[in-house]
């Protein structure tokens, strides 16, 4: 008989955290009065993580851990626990106890209102205000313009999505993908509520500023085409400009005559059109750089070992 609810938590390196979200998550899950699952996915990691998971796949019986060939990020790590959930209500959060586990009871009644995906945004967030709640706000501003999904909180991955949304997210093959976006573009009743935040306790955030680059790159070229069709259209105005600077030069010269004047402002637009040029050609290698890696067809991620499915091989941890 499958449960009714599956929580997939992805795992990278958290070996300082995992006690502390254990002692708060198994009691929330045993007190909702459902059949539950939790299923920990290991990306990768380098510490005592996986023993940690094991240890404690063997002490619940509703806990299952699914363990990478390596590290392939968060979201492909989630795509595997949506592979492996049964529940028809599938919660995501992360490991590091920012999610708080307690916020799970609300994000079931919204679902049991009909509710077919719940998203979730922080408040009263205990980040740095310069380096991650600013570039948050400015990112979701950005992005929300670009895509049009109107998500509030791209960042909280706090998240209910009901099993015909994850089954639709299943047959999705993209090698990058966002998987917030992903079930607000498949979610027929979806809702956002506000979910406490706390502050990281333990270990290390795992998302430097070059990896949320990255990953907000990712949402933007593969939920929109904005960012082509923005670029495209600042080249044509540019070039009608231009145009018109050019006869305006040529006019002046015929009046005037020939000076040497002006000399740093051509210089100064001819740099601000070669950082044009450059930002449209970087735009588009995204594009096609993301093509490149679709038409390879590479596994998405490769798993070693499902306990208590599969049997440990080798030699134990």
């Amino acid at each position: 008989m499958n449960p009714e609810v599956s929580i997939v938590i992805p795992v990278y390196n958290e070996e300082e955290s995992l006690p502390d979200l254990f002692r708060r998550l198994f009691p929330v899950v045993e007190s909702l009065g459902r059949d539950c699952e939790v299923i920990l996915v290991n990306d990768g990691s380098r510490d005592r993580s996986l023993v940690l998971l094991l240890e404690a796949a063997r002490n619940k019986p509703y806990v299952r851990v699914v363990d990478f060939n390596g590290n392939f990020g968060q979201h492909m790590a989630i795509m595997a626990g949506f592979s492996k959930a049964r529940g028809d209500k599938i919660i995501t959060m992360d490991a590091d106890l920012q999610n708080p586990p307690e916020e799970i009871p609300r994000i079931l009644e919204q679902m049991d209102l009909g509710h077919d995906m719940v998203g979730t945004y922080r408040v009263m967030r205990k980040d740095p205000v310069f380096t991650r709640k600013l570039p948050s706000k400015l990112i979701n501003w950005i992005t929300n313009r670009i895509t049009g999904l109107n998500i509030r909180d791209y960042g909280c991955m706090l998240r209910g999505y009901h099993r015909r949304v994850v089954d639709l997210i299943n047959m999705c093959r993209e090698t990058t993908t966002f998987l917030p976006a992903l079930g607000k573009k498949f979610a027929q009743n979806p809702v956002e509520i506000p979910v406490s935040h706390e502050e990281r306790h333990k270990g290390t955030s795992k998302y430097g500023l070059y990896r949320l680059i990255r990953l907000n790159f990712d949402l933007m070229t593969g939920f929109s085409m904005v960012p082509l069709q923005g670029v495209t259209i600042t080249g044509l105005f540019v070039s009608a400009a231009s145009l018109l600077f050019a006869l305006f030069l040529i006019v002046r010269r015929l009046l005037v005559g020939s000076e040497a004047e002006g000399m740093f402002t051509l210089m100064a637009i001819n740099f601000f059109l070669m950082g044009i040029l450059l930002f449209g050609v970087g735009i588009a290698g995204e594009y096609v750089g993301r093509i490149y890696m679709e038409v390879r067809q590479r596994p998405r991620y490769l798993i070693k070992m499902t306990y208590p499915d599969d049997q440990e091989a080798g030699e134990k941890p």
